[in-house]
């Protein structure tokens, strides 16, 4: 598999990835790149993502398709995320943070207020939750049935968690999310017709 593909080619879907400060976002992305390019074969150094190097691009080769994901990071100084028009929003957090679980419903009332404009209009939402590898036993854990639920109640159509330190779970969560991003380029699109898929 090449990493590059001729630009005018190939189909661009948009990512934007949201949620609370310090919940393992940039940390996901920067795994993402890195697992990606051992993937395609390459030497797979560890990357460091920088905001200033958005958007992040990944080439995929999904069930016999190519299209380039672009990666928008909240983080990111130069760019307000309300002005881009994504494809596809991935809502994170932290598995070891109740705080940031909770924060979600704040951040899926932005989706609503800034991307969906008319009346059933909806735009296809994953939710991940990051840094598996801290989930610990005792009062507070997050259990992944109650972020399961969460993200039903929120209406998101896919749920996925992983931990980009292990990399447990990396690849699955890569691989859900280039099928979500894959079904936006077909006519029915990448939401769900009710319910959200754990992966």
């Amino acid at each position: 598999m090449a990493d590059s593909f001729p630009q005018d080619d190939t189909p661009t879907v948009t990512i934007l990835l949201l949620g609370d400060s310090g919940c393992g976002k940039s940390t996901f992305l920067s795994s993402l790149k890195s697992n990606h390019r051992r993937l395609q074969g390459q030497r797979a150094d560890d990357v460091s993502l920088r905001d200033g190097d958005q958007p992040f691009l990944y080439d995929i080769r999904f069930s016999k398709r190519s299209f380039t994901l672009e990666v928008y990071d909240t983080a990111s100084p130069n760019q307000h995320w309300s002005t881009l028009r994504p494809d596809v929003v991935l809502l994170a957090f932290d598995i070891s943070n109740r705080e940031t679980l909770n924060g979600l419903r704040g951040w899926r009332h932005d989706i609503t207020r800034y991307f969906q404009y008319g009346h059933g209009e909806r735009i296809p939402i994953m939710v991940v939750g990051l840094k598996r590898d801290l989930r610990v036993e005792g009062e507070g854990i997050i259990y992944p049935q109650e972020s399961y639920r969460i993200a039903q109640e929120l209406r998101c159509d896919r749920y996925a968690e992983c931990s980009a330190v292990t990399g447990e779970l990396m690849a699955e969560t890569f691989e859900d999310l280039a099928r979500l991003a894959g079904m936006t380029l077909t006519d029915s699109g990448g939401q769900s017709e009710g319910g959200c898929v754990v992966s």
